[in-house]
């Protein structure tokens, strides 16, 4: 009885210690806001390292709840691996303060609107930096352990790794087709042209997948990494998120994509250079094996270069143009064409990062083979393996630690860790950018002056981050939020982003919503197992599993895509077809307009005060000639 007293205690200690230092953050942001100077946090740094170490003292001990009983469990803190993290975190803390900076002297120099300066850089981004923001958006956590993954599960391998070839495709597609669309009229986000085309309700509805798409991004992210630091460094998982998060928070607040873009470029070298780094040390570990003679041969599981059964072509082209085509629909994507100055610095931005994403998403295949050329027992992993435990996708931190020297380890995971940053903090900045403009600026508050737009911006990203760090803490959760955001984008959005971009003057807000409800049924009637969503519909090829689940080769993702795409040119003519015989109202010349894509450019404020202060005398000239 004693004892489970004491037990009570100590963690109603541990949890009000925690909530202190919750509260100790949330007034130190609070401080920031208010001073609104980078200095001002630079005089609180040590506070925050102070909460940080306190942190790491309170949630050592893990609490967990069991037969409505707390538990406190003692876990050893890697304080070396926690102390490499800590300054990587810093270097990149630091380059986004040196960033938001430069941010406001060029919110100084701005003669347009001043939110351009955080959602799209002022559009004059240099080239190297535009190429390196690029490359790190799309190399995030994910690409970094999805590579590994894929060619370590002896059920797949490389031939099922097109994560490189596929985003590469992905830039060269936006290169070639959407680059000067969506530059021609200065849009600021990818909902700007639907806005302007549809309205204000219809884009309240489109955003909708938009939004919870970049929340879950944040979320998979953070919560890949902290599955992968608990790995390593033997640290709670929560912890990890936790930090992430803040520190992605804290510079995007700071500088908008002036932060973000530059801490990119160190992120981005991190990356390259601590994976490379480790690739040498996996490969001449005693316990693998040459990972060309286990490419083709078995040695400890099936050839690493895997198979690719004819009845799964379907799947495997499904799943490619899922990756090459569902880049297309996020705003992070467009941000970046949008911030340089010129159209041809945008498309060698898409082609560089082409080019690099290849290339960064080598060292994490490399390290996938030499992982299924290892025989685990002789590791001090032991057995069974990491696919016998089902840990495929923690193959690469598992890899780091079991088959490098413990130094070469901790590289690896700051290099890792540059990764998740480089992601997270491009799906803050997107998801808050459409906030503030599209749904704040345009549909909430038109009145609203440029500065309550930043202030909007702002606080969407600290919403939006602490969304996505409780979300990674949750798994099913986030499972159930990423089929969302992979399946049912690219099955609505892309048909909706073709049409607005190459069919205007075919489609209205009639096929568009149409569009968006029978996507969302198609996709729900195909079903997810994996969330509790039954498989109504049965398709050509199924398999049955021994579960009663039906195991789809068909590609249905890319023809639920296609059906959107034809529904809403038919349901828009239909629309038109009524609208001329007197039965439907609503649409407006906007949407029947077939010179649409020739408008005149935005104006920006500036031209917009000199346009009205113009007009009075415009107009007395008329009265004068009356």
């Amino acid at each position: 009885m004693f004892n489970n007293c004491r037990i009570n205690k100590q963690a109603q200690i541990v949890k009000d210690n925690v909530a202190d230092g919750v509260n100790f953050f949330h007034i130190s942001i609070s401080s920031l806001y208010l001073q609104n100077n980078s200095q001002r946090f630079l005089e609180m740094f040590p506070g925050f390292v102070k909460f940080l170490m306190f942190t790491v003292n309170m949630l050592s001990h893990e609490t967990v709840r069991s037969n409505s009983r707390w538990k406190t469990v003692k876990m050893a803190v890697n304080w070396p691996g926690l102390a490499s993290i800590g300054v990587f975190y810093l270097i990149v803390l630091g380059t986004g303060i040196w960033a938001s900076r430069k941010s406001k002297r060029e919110e100084r120099k701005c003669t347009g609107n001043r939110s351009e300066v955080a959602m799209v850089g002022g559009r004059n981004l240099n080239i190297w930096v535009s190429i390196f923001t690029m490359a790190a958006t799309w190399v995030g956590g994910g690409y970094i352990l999805g590579c590994a993954e894929v060619l370590y599960d002896p059920t797949k391998g490389l031939v099922w790794a097109f994560a490189p070839i596929a985003c590469g495709m992905n830039l060269v597609i936006g290169a070639l087709f959407l680059v000067k669309p969506i530059r021609s009229k200065n849009y600021v986000t990818l909902m700007d042209p639907f806005q302007e085309k549809y309205g204000n309700t219809v884009v309240a509805i489109i955003f909708i997948p938009a939004l919870i798409a970049d929340i879950l991004w944040v979320a998979c992210i953070l919560g890949a990494l902290g599955g992968t630091v608990s790995v390593v460094m033997d640290i709670s998982s929560k912890l990890a998120v936790s930090i992430s998060a803040a520190v992605a928070i804290i510079y995007t607040l700071l500088g908008g994509l002036y932060s973000v873009a530059y801490t990119d470029v160190i992120q981005l070298l991190l990356m390259l250079l601590g994976l490379w780094f480790c690739v040498p040390f996996i490969l001449t570990s005693p316990s693998s094996a040459n990972i060309t003679v286990a490419a083709v041969t078995e040695l400890h599981q099936a050839p690493w270069i895997g198979k690719l059964e004819l009845e799964d072509t379907g799947r495997w082209i499904d799943d490619i143009l899922l990756l090459a085509l569902g880049g297309i629909c996020y705003q992070a994507f467009y941000q970046r064409i949008l911030s340089t100055p010129t159209d041809t610095q945008a498309k060698i931005t898409c082609y560089a990062g082409a080019v690099l994403c290849p290339i960064l998403g080598m060292p994490s295949l490399i390290i996938g083979a030499a992982a299924a050329s290892t025989n685990w027992n002789q590791t001090t992993y032991g057995s069974p393996s990491p696919y016998e435990q089902g840990r495929s996708g923690m193959i690469l931190p598992i890899a780091l630690q079991h088959l490098c020297p413990f130094y070469v380890s901790l590289v690896g995971m700051g290099a890792l860790a540059a990764a998740v940053m480089s992601s997270v903090d491009s799906a803050l900045l997107s998801a808050a950018s459409q906030l503030g403009r599209n749904i704040f600026k345009n549909i909430i508050y038109k009145k609203a002056s440029e500065k309550m737009i930043i202030m909007v911006v702002k606080v969407s990203i600290f919403l939006c981050g602490g969304m996505g760090a409780g979300l990674a803490m949750m798994t099913s959760s986030v499972h159930l939020f990423w089929i969302i955001s992979a399946d049912v984008l690219y099955s609505m959005m892309v048909p909706q982003v073709i049409c607005i971009f190459y069919l205007s003057h075919l489609v209205n807000k009639y096929g568009a919503c149409t569009g968006c409800v029978l996507s969302l049924l198609l996709r729900g009637l195909v079903g997810e197992p994996l969330i509790g969503l039954p498989d109504m519909l049965p398709l050509p090829w199924d398999k049955i599993q021994e579960d009663g689940h039906r195991y789809r080769l068909f590609p249905f993702r890319t023809v639920i895509m296609l059906a959107t795409t034809g529904t809403i040119l038919l349901v828009s003519r239909f629309a038109v077809w009524l609208s001329e015989r007197g039965l439907l109202r609503g649409i407006s010349d906007a949407e029947t307009d077939k010179d649409v894509h020739q408008m005149a450019p935005v104006r920006t404020d500036v031209e917009e005060k000199d346009r009205l202060n113009k007009e009075p005398s415009h107009l007395s000239e008329e009265v004068g000639r009356c």
